[in-house]
């Protein structure tokens, strides 16, 4: 890891292979771990404030390579003095290697080894991604923390094409480090091998072997459950070294998070909190409520008892969906900050337990709570 990088285990009660608090130190600011990172696709935490973000004790946010090298492209984003400046966000930055959305939104891709040509999903202009120029993307982006390219296959999938997928992720992770040059950044890699175990375990024990800053799991959250996403899990923690910082990709639903948590997960993204805030789902202790429908019409309590977000402050359930039927840009706005601070005392909340050595019964009464109603 850069010397301007570092991360550290704070507390592990249960040892190696259970939950842990950690920080992970960066040239923009630390960041306590475990901790939920919001999604900033473009450049932007859609309809969200930067100073908003920290007030709800967001410390890392995510954008996204993919998105940006299309427009407005990393040469303007850098003439306009990188993410950080670009984005208002004086705290740490990650980008993600672009290959998820490369393989999930470009309809016409044509794959070799060398890396992925497609189509921009925007205008048609045929683009190529390699490696090389996934590094490149992003350390003119000037994100805290990259990611190597990686093939993100779905699931469910061919085992051949899960093999192939493992096959040249290693080779794009070799030649990623090869090409990352700039000490301020810190290039990670992901690990992927679907729901076969020897493909997992043969990917991150070859990347460990590569010795990168941090490891990332990928190719989960696309459509294999929560028992199989706790399996991968279970190949492929124990095989990650203990002095480097784990990162769950696009992991959001409580239980899986929890999951994760629990094996020693150290960092999650998700577009979950303001996706469904847009769309006027809340999330809650007592889980999810849709404040779109005719029961909350009248409702005069907050969207959450005790949460201490703006929405839950000033605003009640009945106001919150008269600004969705009114088709308001508040309502959404409002939610959105309600849910990320949902995931914001949620992880609070699982780091004390870690600390104090009660996370599985702090876990367990989380989750009894969450899914009451299954």
């Amino acid at each position: 890891m850069p010397e301007a990088f570092t991360y550290e285990v704070l507390s592990a009660p249960g040892g190696a292979g259970g939950p842990r608090a950690g920080l992970l130190t960066t040239p923009h600011g630390a960041v306590e771990t475990p901790a939920f990172i919001p999604v900033g696709t473009k450049a932007t935490v859609k309809g969200v404030m930067p100073q908003a973000l920290r007030d709800i004790g967001v410390r890392i946010v995510l954008a996204n390579t993919y998105h940006l090298a299309l427009r407005p492209g990393p040469d303007v984003v850098r003439d306009l003095g990188g993410l950080h400046a670009m984005m208002g966000w004086d705290g740490p930055i990650l980008t993600d290697s672009g290959g998820f959305q490369v393989f999930s939104l470009a309809a016409l891709r044509q794959v070799t080894d060398d890396g992925v040509t497609f189509r921009s999903h925007i205008d048609g202009a045929e683009m190529t991604l390699t490696p090389e120029s996934a590094v490149a993307v992003q350390n003119a982006l000037g994100a805290d923390v990259i990611m190597a390219l990686d093939v993100c296959p779905p699931h469910p999938c061919p085992r051949e094409e899960v093999e192939e997928a493992v096959r040249r992720t290693l080779a794009w992770a070799e030649r990623s480090r090869a090409a990352h040059r700039p000490p301020e950044q810190s290039l990670w890699c992901i690990a992927q091998g679907g729901v076969h175990r020897d493909l997992r375990e043969r990917c991150a024990r070859e990347l460990v072997a590569m010795d990168f800053a941090g490891y990332a799991i990928g190719g989960t959250s696309v459509g294999e459950g929560h028992e199989l996403l706790r399996q991968v899990l279970g190949w492929t923690m124990p095989l990650l070294p203990w002095n480097r910082p784990r990162y769950m990709m696009g992991v959001g639903e409580v239980r899986d998070v929890v999951a994760a948590m629990a094996s020693g997960v150290d960092l999650f993204d998700c577009v979950l909190p303001t996706r469904n805030g847009r769309n006027g789902c809340a999330f809650t202790a007592g889980g999810v409520i849709r404040l779109r429908n005719e029961a909350f019409r009248s409702d005069r309590r907050p969207v959450e008892e005790g949460c201490d977000c703006p929405a839950c402050q000033s605003f009640s359930r009945g106001t919150l969906r008269h600004l969705f039927a009114a088709g308001e840009m508040l309502g959404p706005i409002l939610l959105s900050i309600h849910n990320l601070r949902f995931y914001m005392r949620l992880f609070e909340r699982l780091r004390k337990a870690i600390r104090e050595g009660r996370f599985d019964a702090e876990a367990r009464g989380l989750l009894d709570a969450y899914y009451q109603n299954g």
